[in-house]
């Protein structure tokens, strides 16, 4: 059986992500307000084929899958990157500081472009907020840490968005927040999950010692018709 995390997003608007699907039966996609993520069920060329009829021209769009993939020459590959998937089954205790923890809304959308234009955990845009559940930690008024969902699956949930600002870093704020979600999609009877660059050894070691194991790599694509 192929675990549905193999082709996360996929799977997220065939399911409880449903009604943010603007595709087709074949075509998984969300408006790119809200993300530039799509998905197929597999990227065999006549799959590709469907996805190119359907995109306009100069959209620019994003993947992630369990293994690369050859695209087809109607699509312009712009950029690739190997990550690691890693699922949180169990908590282990938490170690750190205290942190405020605050819900953020519509009124800190400003604040959370600014940050994630700054440190890039993903792709965050105007309407990405609409996931849900995004948290944050402020000093002296101005947003400096957060992190959110993304993903929701029949079984999991993604956590995603973890970023802190670099005058901030080393405080604990990123383990606070991502440990904070973590709690809510355990106490919800969900597994949660994330995302993370091989490369990025010290977002690795949080994840492990907050009880993430690293269950594969995945692969991020980004690439746009050529029409």
């Amino acid at each position: 059986m192929i675990h549905t995390l193999n082709n996360p997003i996929w799977h997220s608007l065939n399911s409880i992500d449903v009604k943010m699907n603007q595709g087709t039966e074949t075509i998984a996609i969300f408006t790119p307000e809200v993300s530039p993520f799509v998905a197929l069920p597999n990227w065999k060329f006549a799959s590709q084929q469907n996805l190119f009829n359907f995109l306009p021209a100069g959209r620019t769009v994003s993947t992630l899958v369990a293994k690369p993939f050859v695209l087809s020459g109607n699509f312009e590959l712009i950029f690739s990157l190997g990550l690691y998937q890693l699922i949180c089954t169990n908590l282990k205790p938490f170690l750190g500081s205290e942190v405020a923890i605050q819900a953020l809304g519509n009124e800190h959308i400003p604040s959370m472009i600014e940050l994630t234009a700054l440190t890039k955990p993903g792709p965050f845009t105007q309407r990405t907020i609409e996931f849900g559940n995004y948290v944050g930690v402020f000093e002296n008024g101005q947003l400096v840490a957060m992190a959110g969902e993304r993903l929701h699956l029949s079984k999991f949930t993604e956590i995603s968005a973890v970023c802190t600002h670099p005058s901030c870093s080393g405080k604990g704020y990123a383990a606070a927040l991502v440990n904070h979600l973590l709690l809510q999609i355990l106490r919800s009877g969900k597994s949660a999950f994330l995302h993370v660059r091989q490369d990025n050894q010290r977002a690795i070691d949080l994840y492990l010692g907050l009880g993430f194991e690293i269950r594969s790599e995945i692969y991020f694509a980004v690439m746009k018709p050529i029409k």
